[in-house]
């Protein structure tokens, strides 16, 4: 990925002050470059993808949501997703639930709920494995306790079937703190990566109280020596922000392969039309395709590219928000990627194959 205008923007302020010498001049020539757009071009892992199949109905009476996909060591396939009732809301009646199958396609067989609460949400698992420890990250929230301060959870288990143990640390990323010289109000949608210096990373949605209008979603980091944590922000948080922009991403699903960070995410509001110049048409949520980004370091990202289209474009079907998503591997490839979907289909969302595509 090449880097362009609006990257240059972020190196315009980290070297202002080193560029004097050049006058005037050079101050206009880059704040200029800031300005200009240019298209977005689909990833080769776009260009992999092949409609799947649209799976795990809810049950009577809730619809599902957000499915985290994992292999055992016998290939059977487990799903950690969040169930809302429809009488409640994910705010503050989300579980996360486990359901097995053999494939993809399913069918899927409801294992029961890893995670349920009165007093606690539950909600956008994402599950990895570290060595002989599986770990689920999510969002929590302690409604009762702190209203709808959504902040970052964190569980481990030796077998997929459990028992799951909360860090004793929950939540290890909390909505507190300071960030940008601005306070921290919001950490959610967590992705968990095992980072090849052996550090462990916790890539998230962040917001803080910085702009007059609240709620522009942030990507952020936190680092820990431990999985269970402490985990410490990154100082240069955020790592990912177009808020001065009026614009946003969120449901970062970060992974590490083939010797490069890469990061998919939902686009909110339109970010490949802000980039672009052009118009922004649409609500915000997934009714748009999908980011992918690439870094060496994992803290500096560049340009996206288009990650993944629209339920439109794979299935033909009534244009809805797919969101949330996460990869299923399979003896260290990418397989297939699963996708959340708001629409009118009792399922948590679809799957895509994911056909040959080799990290670049």
């Amino acid at each position: 990925m090449n880097k362009m205008p609006y990257v240059l923007c972020v190196e315009f302020q980290q070297m202002n002050q080193r560029v004097q010498k050049f006058g005037g001049f050079a101050i206009l020539l880059l704040g200029l470059s800031c300005q200009q757009a240019f298209p977005i071009e689909e990833s080769t892992f776009s260009k992999a993808l092949v409609s799947g199949a649209h799976i795990i109905p809810a049950e009577p009476g809730n619809w599902n949501w957000c499915m985290a996909p994992i292999y055992d060591e016998k290939g059977k396939l487990h799903v950690f997703n969040s169930v809302i009732p429809n009488n409640g809301s994910w705010i503050k009646n989300s579980k996360i639930a486990h359901y097995t199958a053999d494939k993809p396609e399913g069918p899927y067989t409801f294992q029961g709920f890893v995670f349920a609460s009165e007093e606690s949400t539950y909600h956008n698992p994402q599950i990895s494995k570290v060595g002989d420890t599986y770990v689920l990250v999510f969002m929590m929230s302690r409604y009762k306790q702190n209203g709808s301060k959504q902040e970052v959870g964190l569980a481990t288990a030796k077998s997929l079937a459990g028992p799951w143990t909360e860090s004793p640390l929950n939540p290890v990323i909390p909505a507190s703190g300071k960030m940008g010289g601005a306070n921290i109000v919001h950490a959610s949608n967590p992705s968990f990566v095992a980072a090849p210096d052996g550090k462990f990373r916790i890539y998230y949605k962040s917001m803080t109280d910085k702009y007059e209008k609240p709620g522009y979603r942030e990507i952020s980091l936190a680092v820990s020596d431990q999985i269970e944590g402490p985990y410490v922000n990154h100082a240069g948080n955020p790592l990912i922000s177009y808020a001065n922009r009026q614009c946003d991403i969120e449901d970062p699903y970060a992974f590490y392969y083939k010797g490069m960070y890469h990061m998919i995410v939902e686009d909110r509001t339109g970010v490949q039309n802000l980039l672009a110049g052009s118009e922004r048409v649409g609500g915000p949520g997934g009714f748009r395709p999908g980011l992918i980004y690439k870094s060496k370091d994992g803290i500096n990202w560049g340009t996206p590219e288009i990650g993944y289209q629209t339920n439109e474009r794979y299935f033909g079907k009534k244009l809805a928000r797919s969101e949330r998503p996460n990869i299923l591997w399979k003896e260290g490839k990418p397989e297939c990627l699963f996708l959340a979907c708001h629409d009118d289909d009792p399922t948590a969302g679809y799957f895509l194959k994911i056909n040959g595509w080799d990290g670049k």
